[in-house]
């Protein structure tokens, strides 16, 4: 967005941005880096592409960097983007601050594996039972047991809760928040509990502000599918029968959780029934075709041995076909599912390639996706939030994208704000 008086004659040499700056606190690192990416590929399409971004969300951060800045840093016109000489005097600096940082996790994280080692420790007991051939059971007990490990916000309150038939927790971070998202849990749809998520759930929702409501869903092989959908689908109308409108209601979940909730976007377009406003995926798993058929190297998936990787399909789905597009997301038409938030850690055995995917062809089909990665090898590693700095940066990003909903309903009863860097 061009500044009045920030002309194409500005003088760079006479005030540069950087000796203006009025808030340097103020600018984030992804502002940068999106100005960076663009001016690198001059094209707004294959730099949203390249950070995974939609072309709005990064006009609005390029925006908000212009903001700061007082200056223009873009010109574009029809076919044309360009720097002006604001946008050329940062951008080498700008190039300079993100390696710098860049380098400093990478050192940081070399020295300061203690927290990978503590996550690696509060899953010992889990992989020490799947290694061999555990009582399931023993693996439900060890899971809850892992989960207990990380308290709740004490922040949060929670209260059991009749969902139209399905019973769940209700965590309230604050008196009189209104009900605004619905959880599910991971774990392959054989684990997990929603009284066991109360610490991931109960942070999700002191960041969002939000009542949250977690489904306690059936599991398999009990209840194979679509008995988890099923309950869930159930959570979902009583939310809206309580009176809160679909557009401020988002959906959440982690590894089979995030899975979960593709699936209950999917049979709610199928139904033609009311689409919630936004959706949150944490490391979600979102391909049970690779991982009943296809190739996992044995050392893929440190938390959970081959068997157990290859048996978790299988339990869940029992003979129904693992390329339904309703269980398999990668395959289905997206067309008109609401904005994404996929976070995944870079290094994650399960879910890394699976949500790039994920992201690529929700983009493909016109969803406005948000793709955040984060430098850690564990997976769901939002789990750690207590004590892992990446997870609690994940936690509150995911907070304010949960909030935007509200915002974002607002908006849709006036119409959307015209954006400048729209073509």
């Amino acid at each position: 967005m061009h500044n009045p008086g920030m002309g194409e004659g500005y003088d760079a040499q006479a005030a540069t941005p950087l000796s203006a700056f009025r808030t340097p606190d103020a600018v984030e690192l992804r502002h940068l880096r999106a100005f960076a990416t663009v001016a690198e590929e001059l094209n707004f399409g294959r730099a949203a592409a390249r950070l995974y971004l939609s072309q709005p969300a990064l006009s609005r951060q390029i925006r908000a960097l212009e903001r700061l800045l007082g200056c223009a840093l873009l010109r574009r016109s029809t076919h044309l983007v360009e720097l002006t000489l604001a946008g050329e005097a940062l951008l080498d600096r700008a190039r300079q601050v993100l390696r710098d940082v860049d380098e400093a996790v990478s050192a940081t994280r070399s020295v300061g594996g203690e927290l990978e080692g503590r996550i690696a420790r509060l899953w010992e007991p889990i992989i020490d039972l799947a290694s061999g051939d555990a009582d399931l059971q023993d693996l439900r007990d060890a899971t809850e047991a892992m989960h207990a490990q990380v308290p709740p916000p004490p922040e949060v309150q929670v209260r059991p809760v009749n969902a139209g038939g399905v019973q769940a927790l209700l965590l309230t971070p604050a008196p009189d928040v209104p009900l605004g998202l619905l959880y599910l849990h991971g774990g392959g749809y054989v684990l997990g509990s929603a009284y066991g998520y109360r610490p991931l759930a109960g942070a999700l929702a002191a960041a969002a502000q939000t009542g949250t409501l977690v489904a306690d869903y059936r599991l398999a092989p009990e209840h194979p599918f679509p008995a988890a959908l099923e309950d869930a689908l159930r959570a979902y109308l009583w939310i809206l029968d309580r009176g809160t409108p679909p557009g401020q209601l988002a959906l959440a979940g982690d590894s089979s959780g995030g899975g979960l909730v593709m699936s209950l976007l999917l049979s709610l377009k199928q139904q033609e029934l009311p689409l919630p406003g936004r959706a949150v995926l944490l490391s979600p798993g979102v391909d049970l075709a690779r991982l009943a058929l296809g190739p996992l190297g044995e050392d893929a998936a440190p938390d959970v041995s081959m068997e157990q990787v290859r048996r978790f399909p299988a339990y869940y789905l029992g003979a129904h076909p693992v390329d339904d597009p309703l269980v398999s997301p990668l395959t289905a038409d997206l067309t008109g599912l609401p904005p994404m938030l996929i976070q995944v850690g870079t290094g994650d055995p399960f879910s890394s390639d699976e949500s790039h995917r994920l992201a690529d062809r929700a983009r493909a089909h016109g969803v406005d996706v948000r793709l955040e990665l984060y430098p850690t090898a564990a997976h769901v590693f939002h789990l750690f939030w207590s004590f892992l700095p990446e997870a609690a940066d994940a936690l509150q990003q995911a907070g304010e994208f949960v909030r935007e909903t509200r915002a974002d309903a607002a908006v849709g009863a006036v119409g959307p704000e015209p954006d400048a860097y729209s073509a």
